[in-house]
């Protein structure tokens, strides 16, 4: 049975543990970063990201967030390095983000929000396939971009162009020749943790890597994310805004940098 989760009073995040259990787990995500409390560690490895353009296939409104989803079936879209031990393949990327001039980033630092953050999602590739790699705690390793409102990212525009073909949810048009390292920032410094998913099923699988860095949008770039709509055509529209969990608790998990503090 498909659960009615979302981002509502009587569907949003406060009520997704009544289906989902997990929810009120140790290892859930997002979290409040406290940088000073982030113990640097020297044997973290830099990350190393080889996106391959021709990869990008498919944008779709599934009516929580927009994917633009990758073609994993070989090692061509990459994430080595980090925390992580082998080949993680890139399967998509989408964005969490607030309403009209709000702030709408899952992770925190000290407590400050962004406006939006950009999820890379790449699966470990020793599982064989992203549904059985879900299923293990080293599973999937997610690459997570503050975005702070300033001048346009020119990389950032094929995405926006292409989210007026799916308004609506349950759209989706074929998204071609895109290479998403266009959306990192210039230093790939970043703190690790072991989490969650941060939209149900919720599962414990993730080995998160929150670039310090964050990358500038224009404010009209943020107003197109915010233009697409939660419900499907001819339903009663509702804004995709505020589509983002809020900080979950630490318990006891330690947040390691890659860089001194």
């Amino acid at each position: 049975m498909a659960h009615d989760w979302g981002y509502g009073h009587h569907n949003g995040p406060n009520t997704w543990h009544n289906s989902f259990p997990i929810a009120l787990g140790d290892h859930q995500s997002p979290i409040d970063i406290r940088p000073s409390e982030a113990k640097y560690d020297p044997a973290l490895k830099p990350l190393s990201i080889r996106y391959d353009p021709s990869t990008a296939q498919v944008i779709l409104n599934n009516g929580h967030a927009f994917n633009v989803e990758f073609d994993d079936s070989e090692d061509k879209s990459v994430l080595t390095g980090g925390a992580l031990e082998g080949t993680y393949r890139l399967k998509q990327f989408h964005f969490h983000w607030g309403s009209c001039d709000g702030h709408g980033s899952e992770h925190t630092v000290h407590g400050h929000k962004y406006e939006a953050e950009l999820h890379l999602v790449h699966w470990n590739t020793k599982y064989g396939t992203f549904g059985e790699a879900v299923q293990h705690c080293d599973g999937l390793a997610v690459v997570g971009v503050f975005l702070k409102a300033g001048r346009a990212r020119p990389e950032l525009q094929q995405v926006i162009d292409a989210l007026s073909l799916i308004p609506t949810k349950g759209k989706q048009a074929p998204f071609h020749n895109y290479d998403p390292s266009g959306l990192l920032p210039g230093s790939l410094d970043y703190w690790t943790y072991k989490g969650s998913l941060t939209t149900p099923p919720l599962l414990q699988c993730v080995s998160w890597h929150v670039l310090k860095e964050p990358i500038q949008v224009s404010n009209e770039q943020l107003a197109k994310l915010r233009s697409l709509y939660f419900n499907v055509e001819n339903e009663n529209a509702c804004h995709m805004v505020d589509n983002y969990r809020p900080p979950q608790p630490l318990k006891g998990r330690e947040v390691r940098a890659s860089f001194q503090h």
